[in-house]
């Protein structure tokens, strides 16, 4: 029964992954440029990332399955637009749009539903770690299958594939028991989904846009239409966006509170932050992908700038740590049986840190491919270890009533963490110009440090057990 949702998380983080390798054949099909194709790639993680709470919402008012299938139907029809894309414009109406909508209305289900199913702490680490593992094996394995699709057939095809999964999930997806939602179903909070898309969007957004503008000065002319709204060298645009995404925000949790004082149904409740333990393993759901995703990135630019690689030997290159990721989240329930969450959580972060001193220690540019494994691999098994742990313990912080809301935020912050990580990834790469690929050795120290405080907040984690 859980097959069905480790596909819709694989296909969703495929998705997010396997575009990276197809631009530049994609731009030259559909006569755009290479940053028109980056602006749609852009607008699906923002429209994922501003949704995902309200979809949360929705699965709680319409029901967690009917949610999911709606999600994947919009979806399907997204990728299929994608596919027979005449241009730019179609391509970011299909991926961009409907392809962003349809994950931030089946995600959320896909942890709600498997918190509901299985009550047993170590039984739901089990299942979290099979769609854990699958999100992070289409992470990884996407550059490598969007890779060889796009070279071998076409970038077409590799959308057509994903209809394809969709409608074989649909199919899978029938025989999904919801279990019946108890009380009265919760109001949409129309006026609290927009100003939580709206903080979201623009966080996101500024977040984005270091790897143009960089953290602090401006690198170039920040223009809107003709005119130069902030020059070069002024603060970075980065933090204009930032700053009215947390004015958006703030407006979004005075709402909620006001909402909340007059009794009504308001879009996500304020109780949501007030577990400590729940707001640690957010923090280290947020490092994780930030590591996962920015890690990823160094690595692929890495091999294809200094090493040379094309885009098939880049995601083969990749190998160990997708192997690492699948191991680690198939021994999930083991590990769970034997070990606190906690501990899981602190043991990933230690083998991620110390993945990346291999590759930081083993790897220079006269150096064969296999200097590349054991970190690669301490990195794969770190990661994996983790995701399904930090999933688990915020997920169990929370009843069933709230499962819907917890699922939204943990999402979000998830995309938060991925969009952070690619992003400090390129900014540190074009801000540090070194030989020999000395900024790339940079770039992954960084991340590396952003490893060590999610081993601090692991460790901040109250070490009693979850009750589920």
């Amino acid at each position: 029964m859980v097959w069905p949702l480790a596909l819709a998380q694989f296909i969703a983080s495929y998705a997010a992954s396997n575009m990276n390798v197809a631009i530049s054949a994609i731009a030259e099909d559909l006569n755009t440029t290479v940053f028109g194709l980056q602006t749609a790639i852009t607008l699906f993680t923002l429209t994922m990332a501003s949704l995902m709470i309200p979809g949360s919402k929705l699965s709680d008012i319409l029901g967690r399955k009917a949610c999911f299938m709606g999600g994947l139907i919009v979806y399907g029809i997204g990728a299929l637009l994608a596919a027979l894309a005449p241009g730019l414009g179609v391509m970011i109406i299909g991926y961009s749009i409907l392809q962003g909508v349809g994950s931030a209305l089946m995600i959320p289900p896909i942890y709600i539903l498997v918190t509901v199913w299985f009550t047993d702490l170590k039984t739901r680490a089990k299942y979290f770690g099979i769609v854990s593992g699958a999100g992070g094996l289409g992470a990884a394995a996407g550059p490598l299958i969007g890779g060889v699709i796009t070279t071998a057939i076409s970038w077409r095809a590799s959308f057509l594939l994903q209809v394809l999964v969709v409608a074989w999930i649909i199919v899978l997806a029938r025989k999904i028991n919801d279990p019946k939602i108890e009380g009265k179903k919760p109001s949409f909070d129309v006026f609290g989904a927009v100003l939580s898309a709206a903080g979201l969007f623009f966080v996101v957004l500024g977040i984005l846009q270091s790897r143009t503008y960089g953290w602090l000065g401006a690198r170039e002319d920040f223009v809107i239409g003709n005119t130069v709204v902030i020059p070069e060298g002024g603060i970075s645009p980065v933090w204009v966006f930032i700053a009215i995404g947390a004015l958006f925000l703030l407006w979004f949790f005075l709402h909620v509170r006001s909402v909340e004082r007059a009794g009504r149904e308001p879009l996500l409740h304020l109780r949501m932050f007030g577990n400590r333990t729940a707001n640690l393993g957010l923090g280290t759901q947020t490092i994780q992908w930030l590591v996962l995703q920015g890690s990823f990135f160094v690595i692929s630019v890495y091999l294809q700038e200094v090493r040379g690689f094309n885009a098939i030997e880049t995601g083969l290159m990749l190998t160990p740590t997708t192997a690492g990721i699948l191991l680690a989240s198939a021994g999930a329930e083991r590990f769970a049986r034997r070990h606190p969450q906690r501990w899981l959580i602190i043991a990933g972060f230690l083998l991620t840190t110390v993945g990346m001193g291999l590759l930081l220690w083993l790897v220079r540019d006269d150096t064969g491919i296999f200097s590349f494994v054991p970190g690669l691999l301490f990195m794969g098994v770190g990661i994996g270890t983790m995701l399904t742990s930090s999933v688990n313990i915020v997920q169990s912080s929370f009843p069933d009533a709230d499962q819907g809301e917890i699922s939204g935020l943990s999402r979000s912050v998830s995309n938060l963490g991925s969009s952070l990580g690619t992003a400090w990834a390129g900014s540190v790469l074009v801000a540090v110009a070194l030989p020999n690929g000395g900024s790339f050795g940079v770039a992954l120290l960084t991340l590396a440090v952003f490893s060590a405080i999610g081993l601090v907040l692991a460790v901040l984690i109250p070490g009693r057990k979850v009750k589920a």
